[in-house]
């Protein structure tokens, strides 16, 4: 058996479809094929329905499915722990990150490059059960996701920041200074959409106090919902720490919103007896840094960003 077969098996199971998954392999149709084969020949079961194309995996090659994840996985991990040892870290991490958390996911990948310079980082902006799917499947190592929205029975859990939630406006607009949550549902709102945690959890503030929100746009793209904020033809509500105080805020401004409502984000990883080398170095860096000082203070220094008129 070779590794190359597990890798031909996993691909063929994403794409389902054999031409694509010999392409994403860089090798031909007939050896992707031929190394199914042989990796069937030598487990004696059959793994894949096919007839002149695919039709799935058997139960058997289900099973099959989920003990190739781990063997690649457990190899990442050797092949992680033994660049360590020779204190060249490389390799490849993925991050999954709810969209209000990609400032503080670039903070932590900023201070990652700093210690570990040969590495791939891979962070993709996912709704919160799309991060959790990939999560168990391990196509993500890490997650930064909303500490209410996961289990510690499953996984480890690494609270890192608190998110507060402001009203977002543009710059021209007229409101008082701050608001309450039912004067800020009859606002046009632009809000993420249902899809996502951030989302569900401001539905849930709006129906404690009574109050349906009357919203105008929804959006999986925090930066649409920006643009929409500046054009002034809609307002929103996201956590103050979603945005970069150099660039995320420009022709913005935030206006507390009465009684304040904060939620917890945390770092998020499998339970497994040994984590891999790279996620481990990932885990120790998060829990130094002290993300909700570098989040809040360049707003301790812009006071004329919460203004009042």
């Amino acid at each position: 058996m070779f590794i190359r077969q597990l890798h031909y098996l996993l691909a063929l199971n994403k794409y389902r479809h054999f031409s694509r998954a010999a392409e994403s392999c860089h090798v031909s149709q007939p050896a992707l094929s031929n190394g199914i084969r042989e990796l069937e020949r030598e487990l004696g079961i059959t793994v894949v329905k096919r007839d002149r194309s695919f039709r799935g995996m058997t139960p058997e090659g289900e099973r099959v499915i989920i003990w190739a994840r781990r063997t690649l996985e457990s190899l990442e991990a050797l092949r992680q722990e033994a660049e360590l040892v020779r204190d060249v870290p490389s390799g490849h991490l993925s991050i999954g990150v709810v969209p209000t958390a990609i400032h503080a996911a670039s903070i932590l990948s900023a201070e990652y490059r700093q210690i570990t310079s040969r590495i791939t980082l891979d962070v993709r902006s996912l709704s919160t059960p799309e991060i959790l799917h990939l999560l168990d499947d391990q196509e993500l190592h890490l997650a930064m996701l909303y500490a209410s929205s996961v289990s510690d029975e499953v996984y480890d859990i690494l609270p890192v920041f608190a998110e507060r939630y402001v009203l977002i406006a543009a710059e021209q607009a007229v409101l008082p200074r701050e608001l309450s949550w039912g004067e800020v549902a009859d606002l046009p709102l632009c809000l993420l959409s249902r899809d996502m945690w951030n989302r569900q959890v401001l539905d849930g503030i709006f129906r404690s106090h009574d109050v349906a929100p009357n919203v105008v746009l929804e959006t999986n793209a925090l930066r649409v919902l920006l643009a929409e904020v500046r054009s002034a033809r809609s307002f929103s509500i996201i956590p103050l720490s979603a945005l970069s105080a150099r660039t995320g805020a420009a022709g913005l401004v935030a206006h507390p919103i009465i009684p304040d409502h904060v939620e917890d984000i945390c770092l998020v990883r499998l339970k497994r007896g040994a984590q891999t080398a790279l996620s481990h170095v990932a885990w120790k860096i998060a829990g130094k840094l002290d993300f909700q000082s570098i989040l809040d203070d360049p707003w301790a220094k812009r006071p004329d960003y919460f203004r009042s008129v």
